[in-house]
This record gives structure tokens, C-alpha cells and sequence, in this order.
């Protein structure tokens, strides 16, 4: 994905989900959480990228489960 359009898009979401100090709720953070799992296993600040939804997983112990699930999905299992 090109820069521009990431930013494109970050702007975008943060527009319809809020910005910093705002909640996104279950339903706007369940909406994007696949893709907030995916940009943060490459690396990306998704805690400024979505601060919104970064909010609602630190104050929402069921979404934080399954963004909790979600990554470790992602991962794969692990190799002992």
C-alpha cells in the first residue's frame, strides 16, 4: 500500500471512528479490527493511527478478547 493512501485511509478512520481521548465502541472497533491486528503485526503505530479503537480495547475487557484472539490467531501457533 502506498504512503499516501495509508494516510488517506488513517484520516478516514479516525474521521468516522474519532480521534484521540474518543471511544470507538464495540461496534466501530469490531469493524476494523482485522485490520488494526494486521497493521500492528507490520509495525505501525496503531495506537495513533486509530486511537479511537486503541481506547475502546483498554476500556472493553470483551473486545479486548477478541483482539486478543485476533493476534494470536494471526501469529499462528507456536512452536515449543
Amino acid at each position: 500500500m502506498s504512503e499516501s493512501r495509508g494516510r488517506f485511509e488513517a484520516d478516514l478512520l479516525v474521521h468516522l471512528l474519532g480521534s484521540a481521548g474518543d471511544d470507538s465502541g464495540c461496534d466501530g472497533g469490531f469493524a476494523v479490527l482485522a485490520e488494526y491486528v494486521e497493521r500492528e503485526l507490520e509495525g505501525a503505530n496503531v495506537r495513533d493511527l486509530l486511537p479511537a479503537v486503541a481506547a475502546h480495547l483498554r476500556n472493553c475487557p470483551a473486545c479486548s478478547d477478541d483482539y486478543e484472539g485476533l493476534v494470536a490467531l494471526a501469529r499462528g501457533p507456536r512452536v515449543n
